[in-house]
């Protein structure tokens, strides 16, 4: 469904992609991973045909450089910063069906489809950034194309408004869209990826399964748990000593774990008779 061959891209002096080569099957769901810098964000701009570069990129068995109207064609767009005229956000969508030449039901239809219609008649700043981006992908799914280009979709999101934007993808892919995003966030990949592709240096560094991404790369994340105060003195010596990097956080401590091993800290204390009362996560995310 949508290829890169030997994709090189430069801007002035920074070569920003390297010779990047990957392709995504029909019905698959594939992430780009990789801190800012490693090109995610110009290989899926080339695919849309907004940069010139060398190498050749392929969208629905067309040739992006040589047919861009019609490899555009075959795929919905959300990109990562958001931009919307000033009107409602039913309004927006037949504006935008408008220029797809799709009909105003089909407009009612995808605003339905992303959880939108109790809110059609709102200002489009008067939504939420979650309702936002749910926005910008019922436009995307206007004229129902077979593949969906993703750039950093959950990036000025909080959890809930990610989680509900994430299952919104999930269905669509089980529905037989096939998707390429980027992401940095590892729940996201665990959630909707099939493959992740993962950059360095404008080129493919490697690829793996979504459940792979956290030891191939050596991610951690932070755990905090919740015990009573009295016990933190106590807490912080026993995971010392067992090896964990813990430091005291208001009424709870942070603990730094691999994300494969969010229980083990639990567990460490409970041995030492150490009740933990509760925990939050902060996800595993790839920085730059």
């Amino acid at each position: 469904m949508i290829g890169l061959y030997e994709l090189t891209k430069t801007f002035g002096d920074t070569r920003v992609l390297n010779g990047l080569s990957f392709e995504v099957r029909t019905g698959e769901a594939v992430a780009l991973w990789g801190p800012n810098g490693t090109g995610k964000t110009t290989a899926l701009k080339c695919l849309l045909g907004l940069y010139a570069f060398q190498g050749r990129a392929v969208i629905a068995g067309t040739d992006v450089a040589r047919q861009g109207k019609t490899a555009r064609a075959a795929v919905g767009y959300v990109p990562q910063e958001l931009a919307f005229y000033d009107m409602s956000a039913l309004e927006t969508v037949r504006f935008y069906g408008g220029l797809k030449k799709v009909s105003r039901e089909r407009a009612a239809e995808v605003l339905e489809t992303v959880g939108l219609t109790e809110h059609g008649a709102k200002l489009v700043a008067q939504l939420s950034g979650g309702m936002k981006q749910r926005l910008a992908l019922a436009i995307a799914l206007l004229a129902d194309p077979p593949a969906l280009l993703l750039d950093e979709p959950t990036s000025n999101l909080d959890a809930a408004g990610r989680e509900a934007f994430i299952r919104l993808l999930v269905a669509q892919k089980a529905a037989g869209k096939t998707i390429l995003f980027s992401s940095h966030r590892l729940e996201e990949l665990e959630a909707l990826a099939d493959r992740v592709l993962v950059l360095q240096d404008g080129c493919l560094a490697f690829e793996c399964g979504p459940h792979e991404v956290a030891a191939r790369l050596g991610l951690t994340m932070h755990l905090k748990l919740h015990l009573p105060l009295e016990q933190h003195a106590q807490a912080l010596a026993v995971l010392a000593s067992d090896g964990y990097a813990a430091s005291p956080n208001g009424r709870g401590i942070w603990v730094v774990v691999a994300p494969t091993a969010k229980a083990a800290p639990i567990r460490t204390l409970e041995q030492a008779g150490i009740g933990v009362t509760d925990f939050e996560v902060a996800p595993a995310v790839v920085e730059g």
